[in-house]
């Protein structure tokens, strides 16, 4: 995360060149062929071509350097070469637009898609002549994939003194803003922030604040979404963590706290990401009456955020039915999609093929 633009590429292509060593002779192209890939980035790029985009910035508290302004496909291309590998990136794909792909090629009635792991994005389906910055565009069925890059949105947002406070000691300050207060790198952070200020002000885990504490990410979401589930009476499994993470001895008063802590801060996240989720739904039925609200339209969720926190999912499925109202809501499907973004990049890889598949 914090090496050189060669370092990480030439890491990427090993991974590629280990995978393709345990297939052990099983897989043999034609004569003449080489092994074409998708390549799913899950950065701000400016895509200019199915293969190829310029990185504008890393975000998710990557670093690399020697980067930015660079094709990162040529990056990867020339990684594989270094390695001696016989394979060409054909498709250079966003991860919710891989999501997107993937699910829809199971369902045609998969409109949005919504990544919630580490980080966080959405992507739709938009008609090209609502896209004003797109001059000439052709398209067979007059629509294409819009890549929000929803994390980035920054303004508007109300913010607490310990969402402040984390960004401004963050590698991008004043940038993705609602990637931090919706995803998964940043949801324990904020928890420990509040906790600290609670063991400092009030005493919260004794008359000592616990040294770990203070360490910057020493609470992750996991941890947090390990605690939620906890429904013992005597809270042990928070307890545990508590002393486990951040070496904090806890009461069973002080453990229900940490417990309503963390579903504060989890219910804001899921809230927020069902609200940005509604958004692009109304945004799409004011482009096109009909399109969406009154007939099943279904959201393709991925990412380990998501998948693994119930708490999360149930938080932002409310939100959506909230806002939405019950009539309308009942039509919106949103369904987890499993590695949707790797089976989507595989699958315009293919469609992308510069050879004749002959299907």
């Amino acid at each position: 995360m914090f090496g050189t633009s060669e370092e990480l590429f030439d890491f990427i292509a090993s991974g590629l060149a280990n995978f393709a060593q345990k297939e052990g002779g099983k897989f043999h192209l034609p004569d003449g062929r080489i092994r074409e890939i998708g390549f799913t980035f899950s950065f701000p790029v400016k895509q200019t071509s199915i293969d190829s985009g310029i990185l504008i910035k890393w975000t998710k508290g990557f670093a690399v350097s020697g980067t930015a302004g660079r094709d990162v496909v040529a990056c990867l291309n020339e990684a594989m070469e270094r390695l001696g590998l016989d394979m060409r990136v054909s498709a250079l794909v966003n991860d919710t637009v891989g999501t997107l792909a993937g699910a829809r090629y199971w369902d045609d009635d998969v409109m949005v898609a919504v990544i919630l792991g580490t980080g966080t994005n959405a992507c739709y389906v938009e008609r090209i002549d609502a896209i004003p910055k797109l001059h000439g565009a052709k398209s067979s069925s007059g629509r294409t994939i819009v890549n929000t890059e929803w994390g980035a949105f920054s303004n508007g947002i109300p913010l607490t003194v310990y969402d402040r406070d984390m960004d401004a000691a963050s590698i991008n300050p004043g940038e993705q803003i609602f990637e931090k207060t919706i995803s998964g790198m940043y949801i324990g952070e904020i928890a420990r922030r509040v906790l600290l200020k609670m063991a400092e002000e009030g005493a919260l885990f004794g008359k000592s604040v616990p040294e770990k504490l203070s360490t910057p990410f020493a609470l992750r979401t996991p941890d947090l979404c390990a605690m939620h589930q906890d429904s013992s009476d005597d809270l042990q499994s928070v307890g545990s963590i508590l002393y486990d993470v951040v070496g904090a001895e806890s009461s069973l008063s002080a453990r229900k706290i940490v417990v309503e802590v963390c579903d504060a801060i989890v219910k804001r996240g899921g809230r927020l990401a069902g609200a940005g989720i509604v958004g692009i739904l109304q945004k799409m039925e004011e482009d096109s009456r009909g399109l969406i609200f009154g007939k099943r339209t279904v959201v393709a969720m991925d990412g380990g955020l998501y998948e693994h926190y119930p708490q999360y999912r149930r938080y932002l499925k409310d939100a959506v039915r909230e806002l939405l109202g019950s009539e309308i809501s009942k039509n919106i499907v949103v369904e987890h999609s499993k590695d949707g973004s790797g089976i989507g990049a595989a699958l315009l890889a293919a469609t992308n093929s510069k050879y004749d598949h002959g299907y």
